[in-house]
């Protein structure tokens, strides 16, 4: 155990002191900070609190004169009603004296709306809000000339009331964009932290620290005391960048915007304990299996070719979890979140959308422990015969003869 211990120590040092893992942390924080001030920096150059100046004109006054209530209404526009002509309009708009137009015409028995902009690109479009409020406005100048009763403007203007029901027992509950950026954000802390196993085990075996190593303790404790180290940078560098997020969510974001784009209230220490268990499980799982991948070659070039198929079962594993996120009570996202490749990204959001028991959970856990001690133990020894190793990359053919050796 003392021996797993000072492995450990090792790889944590010297992951610690990589400049690649500092700067990208420090990127990776300085991007969560600037993403979550994005609207503060946009209304800083919009000019907080300047509403955008939109002039009206109603030339045939099919409105008859009741444009002048749009400016009591809550659509955050200061609105400017005119009978300016379309050159007018125009100077106005290049001299920024207004942002935009709106011209109301009578054609035919239609009635026309253009939107008058300084210029017009892809993301140039007519305000919806506007164009719902003035529809609003017309139908009520109409209904007022035909004198109709209370009782008649209900008739004709009913309220739906509209419910989603399921005949299935199980129901989700909660924000699933939210619990899909925890799927995402799992992904890839489990996935690149697994990734530094493979790429630390290949390093060393080319600097030749492989053999001081190899002469301290066993091949064994190189393997667990490795895994162990990087996982817990991994571990620390995940709560941090959680950490980051959820201050400047809290920090920078106003409050009723922050409810409205992410519910967070399914958010409790329970899913949080269970977010820790599966992301150390998920680490474990594709942390041995670069483990192999790693020891099986002697060149750092080798790395990414060796890699490719646990890259491809990390893949599956995270697509299958991912898109059954669509249907969450369909018995696919049942064997998502008990396949040891998809588990660790899928068993999170089914605690959180309340659709998994405890029973499932444990069962979970165990196949995921089950399926870590069969990986590390072919890992282990796989790597004691290839650890030394210093030739070409190691075939599926010599992996398999190295296995089925008894002798090993």
């Amino acid at each position: 155990m003392h021996d797993i211990f000072t492995v450990m120590s090792f790889t944590m040092k010297d992951m610690l002191k990589r400049k690649s893992f500092i700067i990208s942390t420090i990127i990776i924080l300085v991007l969560i900070v600037v993403g979550f001030n994005v609207p503060n920096i946009i209304s800083s150059f919009e000019g907080d609190g300047i509403s955008e100046k939109i002039l009206i004109v109603d030339q045939n006054d099919i409105f008859e004169g009741n444009l002048e209530l749009l400016k009591n209404s809550d659509l955050g526009y200061d609105f400017i009603i005119e009978n300016d002509n379309y050159e007018q309009i125009k100077e106005k708009i290049e001299n920024n004296d207004i942002d935009s137009a709106i011209i109301i015409a009578k054609e035919n028995n239609d009635i026309k709306m253009t939107y008058v902009v300084e210029t017009v690109d892809i993301t140039t479009i007519i305000p919806e809000d506007i164009m719902t409020s003035l529809n609003s406005l017309y139908t009520n100048i109409q209904i007022n000339k035909l004198g109709l009763t209370l009782e008649q403007i209900e008739a004709i203007t009913p309220n739906f009331l509209t419910e989603l029901e399921q005949v299935s027992d199980e129901e989700a509950q909660g924000d699933v964009f939210v619990i899909m950026l925890i799927s995402i954000v799992l992904f890839y802390a489990i996935y690149f932290c697994a990734y530094q196993v493979s790429s630390s085990i290949t390093t060393e075996k080319t600097s030749k620290i492989i053999e001081t190593l190899v002469t301290s303790t066993s091949p064994r404790n190189i393997v667990i005391g490795k895994t162990l180290g990087i996982g817990l940078v991994g571990l620390v560098q995940l709560i941090l960048i959680v950490l980051t997020a959820y201050i400047s969510a809290k920090t920078f974001i106003d409050p009723e915007l922050l409810n409205q784009v992410l519910d967070m209230s399914n958010l409790t220490i329970y899913l949080g304990i269970i977010t820790i268990i599966y992301f150390i499980l998920g680490y474990g799982t594709y942390a041995f299996l670069y483990a192999l991948t790693g020891s099986t070659v002697s060149k750092p070039e080798d790395i990414q070719q060796a890699n490719a198929p646990v890259a491809i079962l990390s893949m599956v594993g995270f697509y299958l979890s991912y898109f059954t996120m669509m249907n969450p009570t369909s018995n696919l996202n049942v064997f998502a979140s008990l396949f040891p490749l998809s588990s660790p990204f899928c068993m999170p959001f089914r605690v959180m959308m309340g659709l998994s028991s405890p029973a499932t959970v444990l069962l979970s856990i165990v196949i995921l422990i089950i399926t870590i001690l069969v990986i590390a133990k072919v890992t282990i020894k796989i790597y004691s015969s290839a650890i030394l190793n210093y030739g070409t990359k190691m075939s599926f053919k010599d992996i398999l003869a190295i296995y089925k050796d008894k002798r090993k």
